[in-house]
């Protein structure tokens, strides 16, 4: 009886765990259809998909599979095979996942439509240029609108953080990357040298992470948070750290932010964004300045306005071009090359550039020198090629940036007041350490007026009690 019910069991199982056939195509169908299998299948059919995130809701997912067979193309010598974009980890199979996504949604359709719109009029002018630097790194094309969560598409976008540009690159990071940032450019601004920048670094935290999901999470949170969150939380994977406390909510809702925008950015007016005037593409010749030259002069040269050499190159934070760099780039309105080219060779070098200069008096310092020409210390620094601050000889004389073309920007409004902070500190503490010596003194003082009357109160008793005793003596000899 044992053995005959055994022996049933072992053939319902059988029966169960084999596969099914379809009778008009012949095939083998998989039956497991658990959420762990629909993940496997999506993999499996965006495989061969080129992009991050797609711009259509995806199809729903069957059992029944096909293997798609590729033909073998013959490529020619002279073509070299395009590597295809990595993927980005599906997110539909994820409950947790496809909530985020469409609360991004609702965010950018709805609650910041506006300013969601400025942003996509602002991609027309970057967009295509920024997938292409993309491309040809080997990095997704829809990542390029990391940089519309990150700034809106603003080559001058400024953080609280002191993170700059399209991308919002921090100083360290940006540097690491090849950037420039000094007195003169800031090239976290300029949305080619960024691009490319940022291209390298997502490419390095994939190679990390192998997930792009991972890797842009670690674009905004850093590389090391998200180690130590996978580490804590023991996943691999961006969506299971959304349930845990190992990482903040901009970083949960950085990838979903990004899907949304991808999805809107690709269909806008499926989400009610309508007649969308998208900024022309960026165009533009560009020409190689042997010496600084003024913006100004540069805008006469390519008959063109200040703003637009200025929209061109927004890397230049100055009236100039670097007067340190030997070789400049300069970005010019297209088709305006040669004509800028003559109208500058008419242009004596005395004039391209221009500065002011300032005799030194009795008694001026750097300090001093600045705060007159409302300028920063730095500016004298660097357009005297001093590399510390020095004590300046009365009759000498020192450049300063022309009044009527140099601005102060935030990076010069922050370093004014870090000075400022850190001089007001310094009294602070001198002030303190001045009164806690004063305090100290007095202190002294009445501890050694203490001890002078405590040796005089004892002097008398001292004398009273001698007089006594002599007195005492004195009466015995007499008796």
């Amino acid at each position: 009886m044992v053995i005959r019910r055994t022996f049933s069991f072992l053939l319902l199982f059988l029966l169960l765990s084999a596969p099914f056939y379809n009778a008009d195509a012949g095939e083998k169908q998989p039956t497991d259809i658990s959420p762990a299998a629909v993940e496997k299948t999506e993999e499996v059919k965006i495989a061969d998909v080129q992009g991050a995130i797609p711009a259509e809701p995806e199809p729903e997912i069957k059992p029944e599979i096909k293997a798609e067979v590729t033909p073998d193309i013959e490529i020619a010598p002279e073509a070299k095979p395009v590597a295809p974009d990595p993927i980005i980890t599906p997110y539909k199979s994820d409950p947790a996942a496809v909530r985020a996504v469409e609360k991004s949604v609702s965010l950018f359709s709805e609650g910041i439509k506006e300013r969601f719109s400025i942003y996509l009029i602002r991609s027309g002018r970057y967009l295509e240029l920024m997938k292409e630097i993309l491309k040809s790194k080997n990095v997704p094309e829809n990542i390029v609108f990391l940089s519309l969560i990150e700034s809106g598409f603003n080559p001058y976008a400024y953080s609280v953080a002191r993170a700059v540009g399209p991308w919002q690159f921090i100083s360290a990071t940006a540097k690491r990357y090849g950037l420039v940032i000094d007195w003169w450019r800031d090239e976290r601004r300029d949305p080619v040298k960024s691009t490319e920048a940022a291209a390298n670094y997502l490419n390095d935290l994939y190679g990390m992470f192998g997930s792009w999901n991972l890797a842009m999470a670690a674009y905004n949170a850093g590389e090391g948070k998200i180690l130590r969150a996978l580490n804590r939380s023991k996943s691999d994977d961006y969506w299971s750290l959304l349930k845990t406390r190992h990482i903040k909510r901009e970083t949960k809702n950085y990838v979903p932010r990004f899907i949304a925008a991808s999805i809107i950015a690709e269909n806008p007016e499926e989400f009610g964004f309508k007649n969308i005037a998208y900024h022309q593409p960026l165009n533009y010749d560009e020409v190689a300045i042997h010496g600084p030259i003024d913006l100004e002069v540069a805008a006469k040269c390519a008959d063109t306005a200040v703003e637009t050499i200025r929209e061109l190159n927004p890397e230049l934070r100055r009236w100039c071009t670097p007067p340190d760099a030997s070789v400049y780039m300069l970005r010019v309105p297209s088709g305006t090359k040669e004509l800028f080219e003559k109208n500058l060779a008419d242009i004596p070098e005395d004039e391209r550039f221009s500065v002011e200069t300032y005799t030194v008096k009795k008694g001026d310092s750097i300090y001093k020198i600045a705060k007159k020409a409302g300028v920063t210390v730095k500016a004298i620094l660097v357009l005297n090629s001093m590399d510390k601050i020095r004590p300046l000889k009365s009759g000498t004389e020192i450049n300063l940036p022309p009044k009527e073309k140099f601005e102060l920007d935030r990076d010069d409004r922050y370093e004014i007041r870090k000075a400022s902070h850190k001089k007001s500190k310094y009294k602070k503490s001198r002030y303190k350490k001045s009164k806690h010596k004063k305090s100290n003194y007095k202190k002294s003082k009445s501890i050694k007026h203490k001890k002078s009357n405590a040796v005089k109160s004892t002097k008398p008793h001292n004398k009273k009690t001698l007089v006594t005793a002599l007195n005492a003596k004195k009466d015995i000899a007499a008796d």
